[in-house]
């Protein structure tokens, strides 16, 4: 295997770290968004919400650990740095990711007058492990500055992504569910968007601003051209999910509840591209590369084997269990 250089297997771990946080954010980033929704409805909707995201948010949850587990073993310097800035924060997400999966499975089985406090919560959990991911990608955006303005900013970012992950959650119900739950799905949906899209401003603001470096790749003469679909294609998705969740009518828009899921899709993926490019080669902005921070070459194979028997089962689980429960989840009932 003489074509797996240091560099090729850097730049290969560096690419499926950013992929699995990637997945981690869209697919989890709907059942966190219902989580966060769920006090919104009442009776039989918080179950039909519930249903939609049953058979997947287990798995959804599998690349969050992908991620971390590729940050720990391929790039351990950076691991450390990482977390030693963000430690409270990672504290606070794993309270939050713990609650929301103990209400999940205790609601099921909780007498009916306890049902509701499990259902609080379930939304609480989601809406703290949403708020201190956001917290921590707005101190990963300003290299870990410990100083107010950088404090300030991290907290400002942490209610945008949970914004966007409700999006993403008004979204998937858009796309689940019908009738009066659908209608107000898209409600909820457009009143997310905005609060989204300044994130979006916020951190496309402040990475250039951080490093010259960013900026210069982001506004030299020859870059612009190049790089401006990106904010062009990212304004025109906020543009037409504007419209689509105003004008939306169960009735008549019911065969083209894809739209929405797919365009919020589209606003996380180009946005986790735009910061990519920003930041490459650097896993700690302008202090860290992915090489210096990389471990051993024969550490890296041997992690590369492990990541080669464990990644396909991965795919292969989530694509059926998605086929599996393709189309809406109307017609379930609590057991």
């Amino acid at each position: 295997m003489e074509f797996l250089t240091r560099d090729v297997l850097v730049l290969s771990f560096a690419a499926l770290m950013g992929i699995a946080i990637m997945a981690y954010v869209i697919l989890d980033g709907y059942d966190l968004g219902v989580g966060v929704l769920l006090p919104q409805a009442k009776g039989h909707d918080r179950d039909q919400m519930i249903h939609t995201i049953a058979p997947f948010w287990d798995a959804n949850e599998t690349w969050l650990v992908l991620g971390g587990g590729i940050l720990l073993v391929a790039f351990p310097i950076a691991h450390g740095i990482i977390l030693n800035a963000t430690y409270l924060a990672v504290l606070i997400m794993l309270i939050g990711l713990i609650l929301r999966g103990v209400s999940f499975e205790l609601r099921v089985k909780a007498p009916a007058h306890r049902l509701e406090l499990w259902n609080q919560m379930f939304a609480i959990g989601s809406a703290t492990a949403g708020l201190a991911q956001g917290f921590m990608l707005g101190h990963f955006v300003v290299a870990f500055r410990d100083d107010w303005a950088s404090l300030l900013f991290a907290a400002l970012v942490a209610p945008c992504v949970l914004s966007a992950y409700t999006l993403m959650g008004a979204s998937w119900l858009v796309l689940k569910t019908e009738g009066d739950l659908q209608h107000r799905a898209a409600r909820w949906g457009r009143h997310a968007l905005w609060l989204t899209a300044l994130g979006i401003v916020l951190v496309s603001l402040a990475t250039p601003i951080v490093s010259p470096r960013i900026f210069a790749r982001w506004f030299s003469l020859d870059r612009i051209v190049i790089m401006s679909p990106i904010p062009l294609l990212v304004t025109w998705a906020v543009i037409w999910l504007s419209r689509w969740f105003y004008q939306f009518d169960a009735d008549e828009h019911d065969h083209r509840a894809w739209i929405p899921f797919t365009l919020t899709i589209e606003l996380f993926l180009l946005s986790g591209l735009g910061l990519a490019y920003s930041t490459f080669p650097y896993v700690v902005i302008d202090q860290l590369t992915i090489w210096d921070a990389a471990a051993s070459t024969p550490t890296l194979k041997m992690i590369l084997l492990g990541v080669v028997i464990v990644l396909p089962p991965i795919i292969v689980y989530s694509a059926f269990s998605y086929r599996i429960f393709k189309g809406k989840s109307t017609h379930l009932s609590e057991a």
